[in-house]
């Protein structure tokens, strides 16, 4: 059984999905105490499995990272043994999560009204790349696609007229899963409520658009469409990254609180004095002039001088970590941001932790990434299925196991 102590310990899942979008919906709910089961295709599993490098002894880096907390089954949906398979574990589970192309899972047999009737408390969330109405419904999605047609590649990158920039990280797939587990829960209250279920359907496309509220807020203000600002800020000024003698550190002189204390720190009074920074809708109107009259004062002292003086004057500022420096960082560790799954294979392996504490059901980190196939068994003898029917399983090819 699924390690537990979270407050969604005896939430069954079954996640039908791969890659990112779908996986991180899992992960969220595993990492709160869910007992998920990765339900992976034939052949070779989640495509993340292929992701090489990076690996650590031949397993994919990237697989183990978004699976941890996770159980994993192979069943062959597109055979007839396959598809009786997952309709009787579904016909007793709390949530469903797939990612597949509109009309997939209707077409296996295995869509939300075909299950939903012989399990009417279901929960079955579908996470897609533009959500399942509207004309865009039948199209494929990935995140770089999603980045793009949401406004955020023409909101992201140093200055208007330079080429579209993606975040670096897949913010669409990334919140597309967040979004899919926030929207499970909100159906689990409800069933709480009522006993039925309920379809939760959202998308990459809507996940990017959620990353633009100000700037949305900007353009049906003002009809215009905002353009991108390197690491500065729409609505506030000075906030953004300045250049020190050895790195970078994030300035958040956000308020006119903060903007008097750090003209204090920087003993500028000029800058105070000047007409076009005495309020933010000044500094904002003139940020480009205002970040290049900081820019040459914050270049005269290391990050660290810097950070240290302004925590004590009480602005706002951070170094610019890369990732490595990050996993290092003492509130990443104080946080267990950073720490070991006990995998199968490899024994105690990295990974970031839960994003989510709990005072009284803490949940957290408790099992690796799942081997392919590596609990079948397991799961569908719980399920009632005996030895010799699951050998005969195996031996038909609609299940694979360890």
């Amino acid at each position: 059984m699924a390690a537990s102590g979270g407050p969604l310990s005896g939430l069954k899942v079954f996640e039908l999905a791969h890659i990112m979008a779908g996986p991180t919906c899992g992960l969220m709910l595993a990492d709160m105490g869910a007992d998920v089961i990765k339900v992976e295709k034939v052949p070779g599993g989640d495509d993340s499995r292929h992701f090489l490098p990076p690996d650590i002894d031949g397993e994919a880096a990237a697989f183990m990272m978004m699976n941890r907390n996770k159980r994993g089954i192979v069943v062959d949906l597109k055979t007839a043994g396959g598809k009786q398979v997952a309709r009787r574990l579904f016909a007793d589970v709390d949530v469903v999560i797939e990612n597949y192309r509109k009309g997939t899972m209707e077409l296996l047999g295995l869509g939300y009204e075909t299950l939903r009737q012989a399990n009417p408390g279901l929960i079955y969330c579908e996470i897609s790349g533009f959500g399942r109405t509207g004309p865009y419904a039948e199209r494929g999605g990935f995140d770089l696609i999603a980045q793009g047609m949401s406004g955020l590649m023409s909101i992201t990158g140093e200055a208007p007229g330079r080429p579209p920039i993606k975040c670096g990280a897949p913010m669409a797939d990334i919140t597309a899963g967040i979004l899919g587990a926030m929207g499970v829960l909100a159906a689990y209250i409800q069933r709480a409520k009522t006993g039925q279920g309920q379809r939760v359907d959202t998308s990459l496309f809507e996940a990017g658009i959620v990353h633009t509220y100000w700037q949305s807020a900007i353009a049906m203000a003002s009809g215009t469409a905002p353009g991108p600002m390197g690491s500065a800020h729409p609505l506030n000024a000075p906030y953004e990254a300045f250049k020190t003698t050895d790195g970078w550190i994030t300035l958040g002189a956000a308020n006119q609180a903060n903007w008097l204390k750090l003209l204090d720190l920087i003993t500028a009074p000029e800058l105070g004095e000047d007409p076009r920074f005495t309020n933010n809708h000044g500094r904002i109107t003139h940020r480009i002039e205002l970040a290049k009259a900081l820019a040459p004062i914050i270049r005269t002292r290391t990050s660290a001088d810097w950070l240290s003086r302004l925590e004590a004057a009480g602005v706002p500022a951070g170094p610019v970590l890369d990732v490595a420096e990050m996993h290092r960082d003492p509130q990443t560790l104080a946080r267990e941001m950073v720490t070991k799954a006990p995998h199968t294979k490899l024994g105690p392996v990295k990974t970031l932790g839960a994003p989510v504490k709990f005072s009284a059901t803490p949940g957290g980190v408790t099992r690796g990434a799942p081997l392919l196939g590596e609990h079948t068994r397991e799961v569908l003898a719980e399920y009632g299925y005996g030895d010799d029917e699951i050998d005969a399983l195996i031996s038909d090819g609609a299940v694979i196991a360890m």
